[in-house]
């Protein structure tokens, strides 16, 4: 009797299993490519189907919308739930089938992860060079202030005003385009040259190496900084400068690719740091009402500071030596950089490390530290 009854529920669960298997649906394809819509985003030619994958899992986090796969055949949609594990079958060309699943995911903010990383070390007391800044009486500035006619374009306002006035400027004559290539010659002449000659633009490293150039061309001491996410292996960055204000006494945030620069609830310009720290405490922030992108689109603080740049505020890179030429390749040439990098940060060690281009025999050494009094140290000289 025990044994007729076992034999009932197996066959029983057996039949449950072909009937359930029997209702996946199905969709049809010819392409192994295929589009998908997450909510308001479309991604073109995004998902490669992959019979090996058993099953191939899409991962989103769009809470109460829809995902839609669109062969080249056929689509088939679910709307998405917190416990969304949607099966599906795809039939290429009528004959393999490659099983997929559509399935939420939950996804922590950059926002979040950056208030992970607000601890730092400020006793942390590894060598890391001191910050020089070239002098502006220096041939090659010299140079760029004439040729450009920096003065005019500064005006004779305060300093302030001069520093925003060549912000804008930078933005308004170079187009942004974060997948062109780095020119050879990286410096802010030439970078602009060959902008005008080729009806190009540039990426956010050139465009804020124009500006910093032009920046110690006036006297204003300048670096740029490449801010980073947690990853160290990342497909999107941004770089940005930092301007020392006499004025105020302190760096302030500048940057032109967005043509930005943030303030506090009084209208005071604030730093890179000072900004970190307001997103990670949920202090007050105000993004300059002018800010935008290539003189299209028009930026806002939920998406510039609290998504962009809340990514990539994680870590942050600059050289030791704020110079004219910073990056062009020269036999022999060295240049040296330094990462700020929170106590959560992925990769501590080692502190230093030294490499050499084989093909253009540039030495680059990397300094780490957590203490961010000597990443924004006061320049000294």
């Amino acid at each position: 009797m025990k044994l007729k009854i076992s034999l009932i529920i197996f066959f029983s669960f057996l039949a449950q299993l072909v009937i359930s298997q029997q209702n996946i649906p199905t969709i049809k394809a010819v392409s192994k490519k295929l589009d998908i819509r997450d909510g308001k985003e479309y991604k073109k030619q995004s998902w490669n189907i992959s019979p090996e994958l058993n099953p191939d899992v899409y991962e989103t986090s769009s809470l109460g919308k829809k995902v839609t796969f669109i062969t080249d055949k056929d689509s088939i949609s679910v709307k998405i739930k917190k416990n969304t594990q949607f099966d599906f079958v795809i039939l290429l060309n009528d004959s393999v089938k490659a099983h997929t699943q559509i399935k939420y995911k939950a996804v922590i903010s950059r926002l979040e992860i950056l208030k992970k990383a607000a601890k730092y070390n400020y006793s942390d007391n590894r060598f890391i060079p001191e910050f020089t800044y070239q002098p502006m009486e220096n041939p090659n500035l010299m140079k760029i202030r004439k040729d450009l006619k920096l003065d005019s374009i500064a005006g004779t306002g305060s300093e302030t005003s001069q520093i925003l006035n060549l912000l804008h400027w930078v933005h308004k004559i170079i187009r942004h385009d974060g997948a062109s290539y780095n020119p050879d010659l990286k410096n802010a002449i030439d970078l602009i040259k060959i902008c005008k000659t080729e009806n190009r633009g540039l990426n956010c490293r050139m465009m804020s190496t124009i500006l910093n150039e032009c920046y110690l061309a006036m006297g204003i001491k300048s670096r740029y900084i490449t801010c980073m996410p947690k990853e160290t292996d990342f497909d999107d960055c941004h770089v940005i400068n930092m301007v020392y204000s006499n004025e105020f006494k302190k760096w302030i945030w500048i940057d032109p690719t967005f043509d930005a620069y943030v303030m506090n609830e009084k209208g005071e310009l604030l730093g890179i740091q000072e900004v970190r720290e307001r997103l990670i405490n949920g202090k007050t922030l105000i993004l300059n009402p002018e800010a935008n992108w290539n003189n299209k689109a028009t930026q806002t603080k939920e998406y510039y500071l609290e998504t962009y740049m809340a990514k990539n505020l994680y870590r942050l890179k600059t050289p030791v030596y704020s110079e004219y030429d910073t990056e062009t390749a020269k036999d022999g040439k060295e240049i040296a950089y330094i990462e700020l990098l929170p106590l959560d940060g992925i990769e501590q060690t080692p502190q230093k490390t030294e490499s050499t281009n084989t093909k253009t025999n540039v030495k680059t050494t990397n300094y780490k530290t957590n203490n961010p009094n000597l990443f924004w140290a006061k320049p000294t000289k």
